[in-house]
């Protein structure tokens, strides 16, 4: 799919950090380049640069070790250190292991990262970079411990700058929400619900819920259309009406408009069971046109199962509430989970047509390092490992080296791929009834396929670069 959608704001705003602090910073932006390996070499053979840091999510991490050959290959002396989701899950799953006195899965993927990359920097990295970048670190710089001076609190969240998205060519990324050039933001981090399927859900990281003033939310979303001309702009929070201040931040966001002199455009995830009229009328009256709600199943058997919190008349409701109110709904769905059979699929399925969302997406879930689903399974034969919820429905995974199988969360129809199996359903027959799924409530809906999947690639200067805009090969020569 088309990686230049969302710029990556974690590592901008490490980078960032490091800029305030007078550290010389060069960003070298590899998403959507086809050959990044060459690219990354290129770079390292011309850089100035001693330490290298990589940001990575768990489906990442085969192109990151690729990045990281290429790196050494160039540049043998430099340190590299590895940040990001994917180090910070295995980390959290690794204690977990070492606190019932096991060394499985979480034990044999940390030390390759050990062996792998000179430090592991884990948690939030705007301060923990600055103790990576020590002359003698330490291995591992455990930022995910509210006991550590590295942890990051409210206070600090609202003394951070700002990510450094001057580091990357903006222009190049494009998304839009109603016709309106749009950029990515996050008010708050955190989410404090135990969903099974979910990452984070032992880690304090990305369980904690860390909020930014209103004035400060403000004051970036001014900065992006003021010095990027963005009308619209996507949260990136969790759930943004976790946050018990959400009203206020609608009100300042209007008041935002009327400086602006305009109207913006919004797009944001809600929590379905705690929206209430009350979000909904100040949400459209901030400019919120679109919400994203992970209902996940439209079976309780399911929705039980992975401990959603929210029931299907729950889910209905909320539904009920946007529409009132003008907001249309993607609605998050997935399948594969514990229990899951071809009568909760369609249930989901009845549910998806009763309901009917404005959009939807439907996915086969993949069990990552730091969710139950992971961490609480047992390894019930030779490379399969079974996790049991309360009511003893079973979900079956396959072992996976994620630093080598690329194990994605999203596909197209015809490629998608089952690492998950249940008691019910085989690999094959999750994927056949996914296809079936998504092909048949966009047809009876009359919802279209995103026209926007197709894949997009972009070649490095000293590759081919085919047809590829002039400014982007202005960026990368």
């Amino acid at each position: 799919m088309d990686e230049r959608v969302f710029v990556s704001l974690g590592i901008l705003k490490v980078a960032a950090c490091l800029e305030q602090a007078g550290h010389p910073v060069e960003m070298v932006d590899l998403s959507g380049i086809q050959n990044f390996e060459d690219c990354m070499r290129d770079h390292a053979g011309q850089s100035p640069c001693s330490t290298f840091g990589i940001t990575a999510t768990t489906p990442q991490m085969p192109a990151v070790m690729k990045i990281a050959t290429a790196i050494r290959a160039t540049r043998p002396d430099v340190r590299i250190i590895l940040g990001g989701p994917h180090v910070t899950l295995v980390n959290a799953a690794l204690k977990r292991e070492r606190k019932i006195g096991a060394q499985g899965r979480a034990t044999r993927a940390f030390a390759k990262l050990l062996e792998a990359f000179d430090v592991l920097v884990c948690g939030d990295g705007e301060d923990a970079i600055f103790a990576a970048i020590v002359p003698e670190p330490e291995k591992v710089i455990d930022a995910d411990d509210p006991k550590s001076a590295l942890w990051m609190t409210n206070d600090r969240l609202n003394e951070l700058p700002f990510p450094a998205r001057h580091l990357v060519d903006m222009s190049s990324y494009h998304y839009t929400i109603e016709g309106e050039r749009s950029l990515s933001l996050i008010a708050q981090l955190g989410c404090p619900f135990c969903c099974t399927f979910c990452g984070g859900r032992e880690s304090p990281m990305l369980r904690r819920i860390r909020t930014r003033t209103t004035e400060n939310i403000i004051k970036e979303v001014l900065h992006l259309h003021q010095d990027y001309g963005a009308r619209g702009f996507m949260f990136y929070d969790d759930e943004l009406n976790v946050n018990p201040s959400m009203i206020e931040l609608m009100h300042g966001l209007r008041f935002a408009q009327d400086l602006a002199q305009g109207e913006f455009k919004m797009r944001g995830f809600i929590k379905s069971q705690l929206f209430t009229d009350e979000q909904a009328d100040a949400m459209y009256g901030a400019g919120f046109r679109w919400i994203l709600v992970g209902f996940e199943s439209g079976s309780e058997r399911i929705l039980t199962n992975i401990k959603k919190k929210a029931n299907r008349a729950e889910n209905t409701r909320c539904m009920e509430i946007a529409k009132r109110h003008g907001l249309k709904v993607k609605a998050l769905m997935s399948v594969g989970h514990a229990g899951e059979s071809e009568e909760t699929i369609e249930e989901t399925r009845q549910w998806l047509l009763e309901v009917k969302p404005d959009d939807f997406d439907a996915t086969v879930i993949s069990v990552y390092a730091g969710t139950p689903y992971h961490d609480f399974a047992r390894e019930t034969k030779p490379n399969i490992w079974t996790y049991t919820s309360e009511n003893g429905d079973r979900l079956h995974s396959f072992e996976m080296d994620y630093s080598e199988d690329a194990g994605y969360y999203k596909g197209k129809i015809g490629e998608y791929q089952s690492y998950v199996f249940t008691d019910f359903l085989s690999p094959e027959r999750l994927v056949e009834l996914r296809d079936n799924l998504e092909t048949s409530v966009r047809e009876k809906l009359g919802i279209p396929f995103n026209q926007s999947a197709a894949s997009i690639q972009y070649e490095h200067s000293m590759g081919q670069p085919g047809n590829l805009p002039r400014h982007i090969l202005r960026r990368s020569a």
